[in-house]
C-alpha cells in the first residue's frame, strides 16, 4: 500500500539532504507521532521507507510516504518473510509503550511489549544481516536526577517499568554489538513537543499526558481546564521546569545518527533536548500569548516522584553529530501544536 501526496503540496525538507539518498529503511512504530514525523522526513530526504507498524496506538493516516506493513512485533513469522523479502540498510525503532503510570499498573504489558517484541525485531534484524539499528530511547532511564543538566554519564537508576523496560533494551543492544557487531544509537529524549511545521502531522495520543497539548486541548475548549501540580518548587516560579524539543530537530538527530553509522561510527548513546528548561506556568503564559485564548488553570497537589527539574545536556550529540536544534524557542513549538489542534478540531472551537 503506497499514498503519495499531492502534486502541489510543497515541502521544504528540515534534514539536511547530503549523499545518503536511496537508503532503504525500515521504520517500526511510524504511524505513531515521531515515527509519522520521521517517515516524512525520510522520504523527503529521497530514501525509500517502509513502515512497520501495529496500529495500537498509531493512526495508518500519519504514513503519509512509502510502503506500509500492517503488523505486530509480537509476530515472529510476519517479521521473518518482511526481512526475508525486503532488505533493509538500517532499522528505526519508535514502537513503545511510553505511559509511566500505566507501566506501573501493568508492567507485564511493558516487559512484552518494549522488551520482548524488540528482541524479537532485533533478532530478525540479526538473522537476516541488518547491522544498523537506530533506538528511541528515553530520559526515563536515569531516574531522579542526582544532578542537572544530565549527561551521558549521569547514573541510570530507572524509577518505573517504562523506564526499566528502555534501559534493558540499550543493555541488550551492548551485548549484540559485541557479539553480533549490531551497531546502534540510542537516543534518549527528554520531552518531545511541537508539530509538523506544515501543519500534516502532529500528536494524537489517547489519552493524551504531555504538558503542550493539553495546555492547547484547554485553550480550544476541548478540556475545561488545565492541573498544575504543586507550586512549590525550588524553580523560579515554583512550578516543574522540563527540556522540551521539537519534534523535527528530534527527526534531524536521527537523520544524523543513522548518517554516522553508515559511516562506520561505533555504537553510541546520546541524549537530547535544548539544554535549558521550561517551567509549566511558562509552557502556560505561552500558550496563552499564542492562542490568545483564556486558559483556565487549577492548581493541584505534587504528583509523587515528579522532579523539580529535569534538562539535558547535549553537548555530546552536537560534538559528535552535528546536531543543533533549530526550533529551541517555546512560542514557536506551541504554535506549530497550535496550528495541528486548529487542523484537527478548528470547527469545534469556540
Amino acid at each position: 500500500m503506497y499514498r503519495q501526496l499531492p502534486s502541489n503540496t510543497f515541502f521544504k525538507p528540515l534534514i539536511q539532504i547530503t549523499t545518503m539518498s536511496n537508503l532503504r529503511l525500515l521504520v517500526v512504530g511510524g504511524a505513531g507521532y515521531i515515527g509519522s514525523h520521521m517517515v516524512k522526513q525520510l522520504a523527503l530526504a529521497g530514501c525509500n521507507v517502509t513502515t512497520l507498524d501495529s496500529l495500537v496506538n498509531g493512526h495508518r493516516d500519519a504514513v503519509l510516504h512509502g510502503d506500509f506493513v500492517h503488523a505486530d512485533l509480537a509476530d515472529k513469522d510476519s517479521l521473518t518473510q518482511l526481512f526475508k523479502h525486503q532488505q533493509f540498510d538500517a532499522v528505526l525503532h519508535f514502537a513503545s509503550f511510553i505511559q509511566v503510570g500505566e507501566s506501573v499498573q501493568k508492567p507485564a504489558l511493558y516487559y512484552e511489549n518494549n522488551v520482548t517484541n524488540t528482541l524479537n525485531l532485533l533478532n530478525a534484524m540479526n538473522n537476516a544481516g541488518v547491522r544498523r539499528f537506530i533506538f528511541s530511547s528515553t530520559a526515563a532511564t536515569f531516574g531522579e536526577p542526582q544532578y542537572t543538566p544530565i549527561d551521558e554519564q549521569h547514573p541510570q537508576s530507572p524509577i518505573n517499568p517504562y523506564g526499566r523496560s528502555k534501559l534493558m533494551i540499550e543493555q541488550i543492544l551492548n551485548d549484540y554489538d559485541n557479539a553480533y557487531g549490531l551497531k546502534s544509537v540510542c537516543l534518549r529524549y527528554f520531552n518531545a513537543a511541537g508539530a509538523d511545521p506544515d501543519g500534516q502531522l502532529g500528536e494524537r495520543h489517547n489519552p493524551e499526558t504531555h504538558l503542550i497539548p493539553l495546555v492547547l486541548q484547554a485553550a480550544s475548549g476541548r478540556k475545561p481546564f488545565i492541573s498544575v501540580f504543586g507550586r512549590d518548587y525550588d524553580t523560579p516560579d515554583g512550578t516543574c521546569i522540563r527540556d522540551y524539543i521539537h519534534i523535527s530537530d528530534l527527526c534531524e538527530a536521527h537523520w544524523l545518527s543513522l548518517q554516522s553509522l553508515l559511516k562506520g561510527a561505533n555504537s553510541q548513546q546520546y541524549n537530547l533536548g535544548n539544554g535549558h528548561g521550561f517551567s509549566v506556568q511558562e509552557v502556560i503564559d505561552s500558550a496563552r500569548r499564542v492562542t490568545g485564548r483564556h486558559i483556565e488553570v487549577v492548581d493541584a497537589p505534587r504528583r509523587e516522584g515528579d522532579p523539580a527539574r529535569l534538562v539535558a545536556d547535549s553537548k555530546s550529540a552536537r560534538l559528535n553529530l552535528g546536531w543543533s536544534p533549530r526550533f529551541s524557542d517555546l512560542d514557536v513549538m506551541v504554535k506549530h501544536a497550535w496550528n495541528w489542534e486548529q487542523n484537527q478540531h478548528g470547527a469545534n472551537m469556540p
